[in-house]
């Protein structure tokens, strides 16, 4: 079987922000987290808990973003 990309998702304190997406996209979010749940043995993971940690792994695998932001730092 094949693993998702996106792991057991994790409760931290969170920082509020509020955004819009599309409906289409808030749909796929819900069935993500319906295979994310199943594949963690979770229990149903809200689209809205989805949303940081996708973020985040994006974030981690830019490798772009992470030279540029060597750079920026140094």
């Amino acid at each position: 079987m094949n693993k998702l990309r996106l792991g057991p998702v994790i409760e931290d304190k969170p920082v509020r922000v509020s955004i819009e997406i599309a409906a289409p996209l808030y749909r796929e979010l819900i069935a993500y987290g319906s295979i994310l749940a199943k594949e963690t043995g979770q229990t149903k993971i809200e689209p809205t808990k989805l949303i940081a940690p996708m973020i985040e792994k994006f974030i981690k695998g830019d490798k772009v973003f992470k030279r540029m932001n060597k750079i920026k730092q140094t």
